[in-house]
């Protein structure tokens, strides 16, 4: 296999993972990442990657595709994380749409397959509308899902008005190593281990659907190499829980009593995430993830150690400030 791969925001969570999927291919990617407080260099520690630190929505884009001519970009570039967006949305708006507006424009003058990272919560709350397939209706609640949701509606006006090849693919909530604190697995293991306090929101009966990084990241390579222009490939986990039960599976396998906090629901909060796919892969059993992530993150303190900062030790979100 030839094809020259560009990573955009592969010094991420969800990026990393892909890019070590590459890297255990035989594969050599280029990294694309501005690293900002969740995009970091040593999340691609052991894995053979060429880096050029950028914003995907500057020029300096175009510079390194000119230069690199990729066959295949992917995009995991995102800011992600809900709480952050109620905060600040205007910075959701210039990554998460803007950015991908440069990519979608950069496809048409240099001809390469792109393969946009999207999310379940772009359908919205399936507690309301039900379990979703790629032909249902874009509901968004935060945001963050409405950025993601307008970059995908973005992407399909040019596949049908320009014809590049480009496509989406949408997982479901995703859990496993060197992914940043604020997010609930590592935010729980981490403070567990310290013996802090964990904040839930509301009665923690918000229900979400988990997938291991891992098959994220070799379901994605599989799809970058096979998916088809102007398709939506949901990647669901099914693993549907309750926050609170994600927390209490956490705490049997870190065999330690966590000190829990129920706090004021965020507002616009979806009680459940659910989609429903036309493509067949292979998921780690959940469990057995939860313990594979947790013994991450016990052998890897050296990692999130220096995370630790202001906005870790809040029990509250900034958006409620």
């Amino acid at each position: 296999m030839g094809e020259k791969f560009l990573v955009l925001g592969g010094a991420g969570f969800i990026g990393s993972a892909v890019v070590n999927e590459l890297h255990v291919r035989g594969i050599k990617p280029l990294v694309f990442d501005k690293l900002t407080y969740a995009g970091r260099i040593e999340n691609l520690i052991n894995m053979d990657y060429q880096f050029i630190r950028g914003d995907i929505a500057s020029k300096e884009l175009e510079d390194t595709i000119k230069e690199f001519r990729p066959d295949i970009v992917i995009n995991l570039a995102a800011e992600t994380h809900v709480d952050r967006s109620i905060q600040s949305p205007h910075d959701f708006l210039l990554t998460n749409v803007m950015g991908v507006v440069n990519i979608l424009e950069l496809s048409r003058k240099y001809d390469f397959k792109f393969m946009h990272i999207s999310t379940d919560e772009v359908y919205g709350d399936s507690y309301q509308y039900g379990c979703a397939n790629k032909y249902s209706t874009l509901r968004p609640s935060s945001p963050y899902s409405a950025s993601k949701a307008s970059a995908d509606n973005f992407l399909n006006a040019y596949v049908r008005t320009y014809g590049i090849d480009a496509f989406i693919a949408r997982p479901s909530n995703n859990f496993g190593p060197r992914q940043f604190p604020e997010k609930l697995v590592p935010k729980t293991i981490i403070r567990g281990l310290l013996d802090m306090v964990i904040p839930i929101y509301g009665d923690g009966s918000q229900k979400r659907d988990w997938i291991y990084v891992e098959d994220t990241a070799r379901i994605l390579v599989d799809l970058s190499i096979n998916g088809k222009k102007g398709e939506i490939y949901n990647i669901p986990g099914k693993k549907i829980i309750s926050n609170l039960e994600l927390v209490k599976i956490i705490e049997k396998n870190l065999n330690i009593k966590l000190k829990l906090k129920y706090v004021k629901d965020r507002p616009g909060h979806d009680k459940e995430y659910c989609m429903e796919t036309d493509i067949n892969y292979e998921t780690t059993e959940f469990e057995e993830g939860i313990k594979k992530t947790i013994y991450w993150y016990l052998n890897n303190r050296w990692w999130w150690q220096p995370l630790l900062n202001d906005y870790f030790f809040r029990e509250n979100e900034p958006w409620e400030k």
